[in-house]
């Protein structure tokens, strides 16, 4: 049923070891078969008791024997009369089991009984089958040649004692049970090998590693008698071959069993081991429901919690030490998941950990589930989920994050391909059902660490380690490549720059020059030029053979401007890098751009405006941007209220803000207030760096720490972000309540000019949701190829990535930059164009019943009015303070 290959023989070859039962009733003669009550044992003598369960035994010489047994007395033994049974000699044998039975209850003396067992040798070709529709187990008893010869012996017994012989309806009975599993030299006939190794069919000549066959089930054949010690010694022999096993593979794998003896009393210390950790647990149960790609499915779970033994009492340094206790433990139960299975699949292997702390989130805890699930069908899954507890204000999101397991659903590596996603949750009632079925010795010690861990985590906010202390040597990184500084001077005067890597295409030998890339960068951060990273994009697109130019735009850190919109970035200082780059090559070269947020609203403000040509982009790849913008619930309610506005009183005349903690003392007394409130406007995830926590205060979280290396981390607050152009704060505000790109007086003059985004487009979110929701990509894909559908446009979510961490992400250069790089190459090599018929093009109508298969996947999550009433306030605040 759990999906382990075995031999078709299983279950077959089935003996009862030739039993047959009967009972003799109606005896006149002192038969002594009655087993004692509590009343009768004190009352009759030792001598006078009848004897154990098998008082004798007779061995006929054709081929059985037969045993009488003592029939204990609270067995119902009116079942071998009339029910199951047929009487001998014929006539009132049904009669007078009844009349037996009345003179039981009564207290009246009955005649005397026994049970009559004979054992003997038959065929055993017996069966069992499981019938899956009806949940039953159905046998089929083996052929017994010696059944007549048996019956014989059993009416001479009754004939001399007296009485009525009952027998059994069925010819064989399970008393001695041997077969099923039968040992044979190969797997068609059997089970198992001889050394009880059991066999894998889809491998001939091969077992399974580590699975035995030790009891009566090996035996082939019945043996005649009782089979007690035949299946003793089978056993044993087997035994023996399992630690031959054992020392042959402890040695392969190089295991000193020796050295870990150093006590004179070994038994001992492995007993008190073995007791300690039997005995420190506690069992939860836990019933969760939801949806897996988007099919109904209900997880039952038994989590068995190892707690190790710590003499720490001190409540005062629970909260303030850096390590926890982990709690972490083994998981059983099955899965119902119809769509996929119709019968239970069943964990055989399942892993917890509670309150896994990730060194590059400090404030986060995260719940980890692993289970190996196994099916009647033979297909072995994976079910992977994950909790993840963020330390939100006023603990807004405890319920949603506690009681919500992210998973992923997967084939095991091997078989066919699946790939599902979906959430699991627990119910209030499911909770309390848990919580009243908790079991173990250390229950109260169990749900005081877990309290105390989500008091930690939610009320206390207190961090487990500081990111610096987590810092990695980045000195084997290769030196960056060397580059050149361009100054630029745009058509409004303004001052910029961008740098250039080129690239010796001569030694791609290239038949034709490949087309420059420009990247664009995002609100005030760097997304591309990573010093600390060895794969991050520019690097990546030079080992390309590839030219790469960087803009340095008005809103770059090292030039900020006090006075700009996003619009400006579009209108003059895209047009004027572009201009700089055809100059460099020739008038007539297309260039590919890549941009990220703020650097994707620019782009299509330039395309959309009329400011550049599409002629002169070769292709055009924007992450978690377009001219589309839907960014989370949290960032709109902080742009729908007028925290911006009062941010920009609040600033005067200078609005750049310096993050770096050792220039704030230089600062004015207005931005180290507005410095010291975006402390305080919450955000998703926490950090222990006073830079990141400034900058995720007044944008929101731009990555997801975890998919950032703690030196990349340290570099980007350090030495990167130093200061904050905070000028077009307002323009992002209109394009943010707006949901698309707008003109710094908040008028659609962009969107109405679909015929200029002529160009094949690549539009790329992060599947985990942080600052910029995939919607922003789903309805640009629907705008391009609604009316652009003659180029190639493409849209990817990349699952568990937020924002900019989509390219200064650790593993960005495997899961993110491929997209980029097959994108640049179709399109480089004419694929960029699309042959469609007049019948095949996208309608209006068609993409208006689309539907985004991302939407609400995987997002950042939280309450509306509880949120709004926490900004509200501290918006009132600011005000009054004004």
């Amino acid at each position: 049923m759990r999906g382990l290959k075995l031999s078709d023989a299983l279950g077959s070859g089935f003996s009862c070891n030739g039993n047959n039962v009967a009972y003799l009733a109606g005896s006149s003669g002192p038969l002594n078969a009655y087993g004692l009550d509590g009343k009768q044992l004190s009352k009759i003598p030792i001598q006078a008791r009848p004897g154990p369960s098998i008082s004798s035994s007779y061995t006929s010489s054709l081929g059985f024997t037969i045993q009488s047994a003592v029939l204990p007395t609270a067995y119902p033994y009116i079942l071998f009369k009339g029910i199951t049974t047929f009487g001998w000699p014929t006539g009132y044998w049904f009669f007078h089991g009844v009349i037996d039975k009345l003179k039981h209850l009564i207290g009246s003396k009955s005649s005397q009984a026994m049970v009559l067992n004979a054992m003997g040798h038959d065929k055993g070709d017996g069966n069992i089958t499981f019938e899956q529709e009806t949940n039953k187990i159905c046998f089929n008893p083996p052929h017994d040649p010696l059944l007549p010869r048996k019956v014989e012996a059993f009416q001479r017994t009754t004939k001399k004692l007296g009485g009525i012989l009952f027998m059994a309806k069925y010819r064989s009975t399970s008393v001695h049970l041997l077969g099923g599993c039968n040992a044979s030299s190969d797997f068609s006939n059997g089970v198992c090998s001889p050394n009880g190794k059991v066999f894998d069919p889809e491998a001939p000549g091969l077992v399974h590693q580590g699975l035995y066959v030790c009891d009566a089930s090996l035996i082939p054949c019945s043996v005649g008698v009782n089979p007690c010690l035949t299946i003793a010694t089978a056993a044993e022999h087997v035994s023996k071959h399992i630690v031959k096993d054992i020392l042959k593979y402890n040695s392969q794998n190089c295991t000193d069993f020796v050295s870990k003896v150093v006590d004179h009393n070994p038994y001992k210390e492995t007993h008190d081991n073995l007791k300690s950790k039997e005995t420190s647990y506690a069992s939860v149960k836990e019933t969760m429901r939801g949806y897996i790609g988007g099919m109904p499915c209900t997880a039952s779970l038994i989590m068995k919690i190892n707690l190790q033994n710590r003499n720490n009492n001190d409540v005062s340094s629970r909260f303030t030490r850096k390590t926890h206790q982990t709690l972490k433990g083994k998981v059983g139960g099955y899965l119902v998941f119809r769509a996929i299975e119709k019968d239970k699949m069943h964990i055989i292997d399942g892993e917890v950990d509670m309150f896994e702390v990730d060194c590059r989130t400090p404030y986060t805890r995260y719940f980890h589930y692993r289970l190996l699930l196994a099916a009647s069908s033979g297909s072995r899954y994976v079910l992977e989920g994950k909790k993840i507890m963020n330390p939100f204000p006023f603990a807004l999101n405890s319920w949603n994050e506690t009681t919500t397991l992210y998973v992923t659903f997967k084939r095991v590596a091997g078989e066919e391909g699946l790939n599902l996603k979906g959430e699991l949750r627990i119910s209030m009632m499911d909770l309390l059902k848990s919580l009243f079925s908790l079991e173990g010795n250390v229950k109260g010690r169990f749900i005081d660490l877990f309290s105390s861990n989500l008091l930690r985590t939610y009320v206390l906010q207190i961090p487990y380690q500081s990111n610096k202390e987590y810092l990695t040597d980045s000195s084997d990184y290769s030196s960056y490549p060397e580059s050149t500084f361009h100054r630029l001077k745009t058509e409004d005067g303004c001052n910029i720059s961008c740098l250039q890597w080129s690239c010796d295409q001569s030694k791609w030998n290239l038949k034709e020059e490949k087309q420059p890339i420009l990247l664009l960068n995002g609100h005030s951060t760097e997304s591309f030029f990573l010093p600390t990273e060895p794969n991050d994009l520019i690097r990546t697109l030079l080992a390309e053979g590839r030219e790469v130019w960087l803009l340095q735009s008005r809103l770059h850190v090292s030039l900020p401007s006090n006075n700009f919109t996003i619009e400006d970035i579009g209108r003059y200082d895209i047009p004027s890098v572009i201009d700089k780059i055809r100059e460099f090559h020739c008038s007539n070269i297309k260039v590919h751009v890549v941009a990220h947020c703020v650097g994707g609203l620019s782009i299509h403000i330039a395309l959309l405006g009329g400011h550049i040509s599409p002629t002169q982009i070769a292709s055009l790849c924007c992450t978690n941007s377009s001219m589309f913008f839907k960014v989370t619930t949290l960032a709109t309610v902080k742009m729908w209220l007028p925290l911006i506005p009062i941010s920009m009183a609040l600033l005067g005349e200078n609005k750049i803000l310096p993050l770096l903690e050792t220039s704030r003392s230089k600062a004015s007394l207005r931005h180290r207030l507005l410095i010291a409130i975006a402390r305080w406007l919450p955000r998703y995830e926490r950090c222990t760096c006073d830079e990141c926590e400034v900058f995720s205060g007044i944008f929101g979280n731009a990555f997801w720490h975890q998919n950032v290396t703690p030196t990349m981390h340290h570099w980007l607050n350090k030495q990167s972000t130093t200061n904050i152009p905070l000028a077009a704060f307002p323009h992002l505000r209109k394009i943010c309540k707006s949901g698309f790109i707008v003109d710094s007086n908040g008028n659609n003059s962009y969107l109405i000019h679909p015929e200029r985004m002529a160009v094949s487009t690549l539009y790329v979110s992060g599947g985990r949701s942080l600052l910029v929701t995939p919607e922003t990509t789903f309805l640009a894909n629907n705008y391009v190829k609604m009316h652009q559908p003659g180029f190639r446009h493409e849209r990817v979510v990349v699952d568990g990535y937020g924002h900019s961490d989509l390219l200064i992400g650790e593993e960005s250069f495997k899961e993110v930059f491929p997209h980029i790089l097959s994108h640049i190459r179709l399109c480089e090599e004419g694929e960029n164009v699309v042959r469609i018929s007049e019948g095949k093009k996208y309608g209006k109508e068609a993409l208006e019943w689309m539907a985004d298969p991302y939407q609400g996947y995987g997002g950042s999550q939280s309450c509306w009015f509880l949120t709004l009433i926490f900004v509200a306030l501290l918006a009132f605040f600011l005000v009054s303070v004004l």
